[in-house]
């Protein structure tokens, strides 16, 4: 393992949530549990996800990519977080279309400015075992789980798919009338989740358009979550609320998403470059965690 007490990282964000980029391609040290959150709890180095760049795993390929909650957990994915990681690797010289790949398979990029980037996410699942739920269920475009009382739930009928991680989509018809930051921590660890979900609410304002609220799983309320705005999309079109290609507009502004007609889901969006800084391990061993 390297013993050196200082990594190099690139914070960074996309729509305001925040991301920290460290490049360990030439060196074997992996993050902890406890080594991330360490990090995420640090000013400097805080953040919603960590993209941590590992050798290559599959041939043609530019990196394995290892992302990290602010709780020390890992993820299948994050669509901003791949944008960033994206536009950082086309600076290293990759290119303007390389792939990456995530515990969630080999990921297409596509490089055009700086202020856009496109990732293909990859296939939605929407199968209850692939998601996964705790229990059947036959149609997961709405699964039997409310919040409040039996007769006039607050929240009902959720939406679920897996786009790398477990999501569930709540429809509402006005997302300032729901106090997700509430209802976010009860839901994310419902029985019903057991590798707990992303919550998001959800305000179809057209056939082309979508308002989103997120609770992101292992980092909680965020101003963007890429895979959340996925997972409303294609569930949004499951459902025909929507065509196959949306704005999602998040907190931290806008991404297109496009279900293409191979099933694959297309992400376009910015990404913003912040600072650069170190990680520093004699400190970092110092937080408790």
């Amino acid at each position: 393992m390297n013993t050196a007490s200082t990594i190099p990282f690139l914070k960074m964000n996309g729509l305001g949530n925040e991301i920290v980029v460290v490049d360990l391609r030439n060196s074997p040290r992996v993050f902890t549990p406890e080594e991330a959150a360490a990090v995420a709890a640090d000013r400097m180095s805080r953040f919603d996800q960590m993209m941590v760049l590992h050798a290559p795993k599959t041939a043609g390929t530019e990196a394995f990519v290892r992302i990290y909650n602010a709780d020390g957990s890992e993820a299948g994915a994050c669509g901003n977080g791949m944008r960033c990681v994206g536009w950082y690797l086309a600076q290293g010289g990759a290119g303007s279309q390389f792939q990456a790949e995530t515990r969630a398979g080999v990921l297409d990029t596509v490089v055009k400015s700086q202020a856009s980037i496109t990732v293909d996410m990859g296939e939605p699942k929407f199968d209850w075992q692939d998601i996964p739920l705790s229990e059947e269920f036959r149609d997961t475009r709405a699964i039997e789980l409310q919040v409040g009382p039996i007769d006039e739930p607050v929240l009902h009928s959720p939406s679920v798919v897996n786009v790398g991680n477990p999501h569930a989509i709540f429809w509402v018809e006005d997302l300032d009338l729901y106090d997700l930051g509430r209802f976010g921590p009860l839901l994310e660890n419902h029985p019903v989740f057991p590798e707990r979900a992303n919550i998001s609410l959800a305000q179809v304002t057209s056939d082309s358009s979508i308002l989103l609220r997120t609770w992101e799983r292992g980092a909680g309320l965020t101003l963007a979550c890429g895979s959340a705005a996925c997972a409303a999309a294609v569930s949004a079109a499951r459902k025909k609320l929507t065509g196959r290609s949306v704005k999602v507009t998040l907190p931290g502004g806008d991404l297109h998403i496009e279900w293409a007609n191979n099933n694959h889901i297309l992400m376009t969006g910015p990404v913003e470059f912040e600072y650069e800084g170190a990680i520093d391990f004699s400190k970092l061993a110092k937080v408790s965690v």
